[in-house]
């Protein structure tokens, strides 16, 4: 399976951001997918178009609990054939933690790498995790051998640099590859918040940073509001800028507004 987008392509005369990193695996400007519930069928079909634009995919909450495992495993592989690395959504890890204990999570963690997920996440969007909690998540999960996506920020309160950051270093120093930063916090009043990612921006290393894109499980989000936040995002940060929940239907969109073949291009000059 090829890591890197085809070298044969039509209209190869019109040229695309040289600043953007194609060939996979990919150490900037990763692409997370979403995946709700594809059919093996469909998502081999948006993998034919899609794969060489998506570095990771994401298995939502607890979605992985409702498949038959062979049905499963061959999600899991497909993914892997394509150079796309799956995991688990960290609201499952929430409810696991939430209903059975820390206990509960040494077994969670190795099931999943039975299964062979080799990174999951752990958030606290719907249950609240203290540092502690956080850490020993973290932690566990890299005794399993897992890689881990810790997420920071809340779908419905304003957190603050400061405390996101702080969030953040914890879960870097219990051991997180990446930190996913959630998307309600992106915004203020609809607006992409700008003085709160300058902050980030300064206060992290975004390399290692994926910003997450809002989605209609925050009230009030349009598709125009999802568009802006990947469009600021990309401006700010440059067309390497790492993004997380990207429906599969926007992933191509979303590979030409990094190469500047959206609906918004490169600044107009005069032809030479």
């Amino acid at each position: 399976m090829t890591n890197s987008v085809p070298q044969s392509q039509p209209f190869s005369l019109v040229p695309s951001s040289s600043e953007r990193s194609m060939d996979k695996p990919r150490r900037a400007g990763l692409t997370m997918m979403m995946d709700w519930g594809l059919p093996l069928g469909v998502q081999r079909d948006w993998l034919d178009l899609v794969a060489p634009f998506v570095d990771l995919a994401k298995f939502v909450a607890g979605t992985a609990r409702l498949y038959e495992e062979d049905y499963l495993l061959q999600k899991i592989a497909l993914y892997k054939s394509h150079n796309i690395h799956p995991f688990i959504g960290g609201q499952f890890l929430e409810y696991v933690f939430a209903t059975q204990g820390l206990a509960s999570a040494e077994p969670y963690f190795e099931e999943a790498r039975r299964l062979g997920f080799e990174a999951i996440e752990v958030s606290d969007n719907c249950v609240p995790l203290d540092t502690q909690s956080r850490q020993a998540l973290i932690r566990t999960a890299v005794d399993c051998g897992l890689e881990v996506h810790g997420e920071v920020g809340s779908k419905s309160e304003d957190t603050g640099a400061a405390t996101l950051i702080a969030q953040a270093n914890e879960c870097f120093d219990a051991g997180a590859d990446v930190v996913l930063v959630e998307g309600a916090e992106l915004l203020n009043d609809g607006e992409p918040n700008r003085a709160l990612l300058s902050e980030l921006r300064d206060g992290l290393d975004v390399s290692k940073v994926i910003f997450e894109l809002i989605g209609p499980w925050v009230p009030g989000t349009h598709n125009c509001d999802v568009y802006d936040l990947k469009k600021f995002l990309i401006s700010e940060f440059g067309p390497d800028v790492n993004l997380a929940n990207v429906m599969p239907h926007d992933i191509f969109e979303t590979e030409a507004l990094r190469v500047g073949l959206s609906v918004v291009g490169p600044e107009v000059g005069k032809a030479a």
